[in-house]
């Protein structure tokens, strides 16, 4: 485990800078990646080689075959997959860090002496450096969590391709120099192919996690945006006034009401009048 001391060092710094599902992800990757390979692994696979043995007394058809078999040795695979995967999360720590270096300069600024004017506050990390990700951070973060799942899927698949999943008691074997097609018998495929289907389905859930990852992101900024535009921000370019429809005030609403009542007064008036001159019309024509 020794091995990995400088790269779990690392990994244990994006916890505070990485959501609740971001650190499911990192103590999935902690426990059973680099853990159970670092402890088991070198137990079960450690007679690989030598307990590959072939039908076969031709010097070098052995070699041959467990190279032709096994094109990489499924540790040292599932090695270069973890520092493949955990490669963009330790991008987007530098990232952090960078942008946490920059505002700690900025607020030094602010604290000195007229530095109160300045107009640019730090937009990133609070007084304690709790980082929010938001802006190009936001972007970062995104896109360290797009290339985790196109690695993660293609390091799945290249096993799939390279070795299957399951480990098989006898390989044949036909190159040279063997002089003929030779059988060839691994060691405990048993216990290997239940090693291989447990490391499958662990990358199977980080492979999820980073997906359930991304769609929490996407779907929160969303619906943060959605309400800022139903609930618009009071400010001096958009008063509070000015942000919804406006009401009268008692005293125009008084002015309505007074004037609503000499229309009706003036309506009744001409209505009586006109009455008034037509029944005298009519009384003069007879």
């Amino acid at each position: 485990m020794g091995d990995w001391g400088f790269l779990s060092s690392l990994l244990e710094k994006v916890q505070s800078h990485s959501t609740v599902i971001g650190k499911i992800w990192m103590s999935v990757l902690f426990l059973f990646r680099i853990m159970v390979l670092g402890a088991g692994a070198e137990s079960v696979w450690g007679d690989e080689q030598s307990g590959f043995i072939c039908n076969t007394q031709q010097p070098g058809c052995e070699n041959v075959c467990y190279d032709w078999t096994f094109p990489i040795s499924h540790i040292r695979f599932w090695v270069l997959q973890i520092i493949f995967v955990s490669t963009p999360t330790l991008v987007y720590l530098g990232h952090a860090m960078h942008i946490i270096h920059k505002e700690n300069k900025l607020r030094e600024k602010i604290s000195s002496p007229g530095g109160s004017q300045m107009i640019k506050m730090p937009k990133y990390t609070d007084e304690k450096g709790k980082v929010t990700i938001k802006g190009n951070l936001l972007g970062s973060y995104l896109t360290q969590i797009v290339a985790k799942i196109i690695i993660e899927a293609a390091f799945i698949v290249g096993q799939y391709y390279l070795y299957g999943f399951v480990m098989v008691p006898m390989f044949p074997c036909s190159k040279k120099p063997c002089p003929f097609t030779v059988e060839c018998y691994m060691s405990r495929p048993t216990e290997k192919t239940i090693f291989i289907i447990f490391m499958l389905v662990v990358a199977c859930i980080s492979l999820f996690l980073n997906l359930l990852e991304m769609f929490y992101l996407i779907c929160t900024k969303v619906r943060c945006k959605s309400r800022s535009y139903a609930h618009p921000i009071t400010s001096p370019e958009n008063p509070a006034g000015l942000s919804g429809p406006r009401w009268p005030t008692s005293e125009e609403a008084l002015k309505q009401n007074k004037m609503n009542m000499d229309l009706e007064t003036r309506h009744s008036i001409g209505g009586s009048l006109d009455g008034a001159k037509e029944e005298k019309r009519l009384l003069s024509g007879h």
